[in-house]
């Protein structure tokens, strides 16, 4: 056999290796999905759990159906979507314009360096009372909550980045009479592409966590209300419910950005 067809025959065995395996881990992602729900069902039904606090994953089904029947459920999904996705985007977008600003002005970096360290150590969800007394109750403080949560890691990841690029190679760019700016936007910026979409998966939970405190506290739509409703009323069956739905909308949001890092890391290569 010569040696390109070993070759190929070993890369075309180590890729069906690469198959069978991812194979193989979704089927045992789905295995443990059922068995978790199926477990959950049993336990509720034979009142291993207290049903009327644990609810049923067919409980929470049937309601499903009936709040989709009605459409009422679909408004409120809408609603908690715009808004996490508006603060996700803004937390994103000025983290990494403050980041940008720190990289261009280390003199303002060293200054403002502890601050962001004790910004960052605070419970950014404790921020929503007086978020909500200065902008008013309503869209604008909970979009504002879903951007306050991230904003401040997002500037320490993204700055990080930025500085942690090879000096040499700015050097070089320098030497060749190349600007800030140039520097910037053809060396540093790119080279931290990957840790920018990096935050961005972070960002998607942070977000969804600032937005439903917003609604919790002041909304009277949206997943985050139908939770604290349900609440109220002692409707845990709703309250799962609302849970689940926005795990599933995360997840997809995740793998949003994902399937984004995906293609950056294509066209980078």
């Amino acid at each position: 056999m010569k040696m390109d067809d070993r070759i190929s025959s070993l890369h075309q065995n180590y890729k069906l290796k690469i198959k069978k395996e991812k194979r193989f881990i979704t089927i045992c992602q789905i295995l443990i999905f059922l068995a978790f729900f199926t477990i959950w069902e049993v336990a509720s039904r034979r009142e291993w759990v207290d049903p009327l606090i644990f609810s049923s994953p067919s409980k929470i089904w049937h309601l499903l159906l009936d709040k989709i029947s009605d459409a009422s459920l679909f408004h409120h999904m809408v609603v908690t979507l715009t808004e996490t996705a508006a603060g996700f985007i803004i937390g994103t977008l000025a983290g990494t314009i403050l980041a940008t600003i720190l990289w261009w002005s280390p003199f303002l970096s060293k200054i403002l360096d502890p601050y962001l360290v004790v910004l960052n150590a605070l419970p950014k969800v404790a921020l929503g009372p007086i978020l909500i007394v200065a902008l008013g109750p309503g869209f604008t403080s909970i979009i504002t909550m879903g951007a306050v949560v991230s904003v401040i890691i997002t500037t320490i990841v993204v700055y990080t980045s930025f500085r942690e690029v090879d000096p040499n190679y700015l050097k070089v760019l320098q030497t060749f009479g190349g600007t800030r700016k140039q520097i910037f936007q053809e060396a540093v910026f790119p080279s931290s592409l990957p840790a920018i979409i990096s935050t961005l998966k972070v960002n998607v939970g942070l977000s969804w966590v600032g937005v439903i405190v917003g609604e919790y506290l002041v909304s009277n739509e949206g997943l985050g209300y139908l939770i604290i409703y349900g609440f109220q009323v002692f409707d845990f069956t709703l309250v799962l419910m609302s849970l689940l739905i926005i795990a599933v909308l995360a997840a997809i949001m995740y793998q949003a950005v994902a399937v984004l890092e995906k293609l950056t890391a294509k066209n980078r290569n």
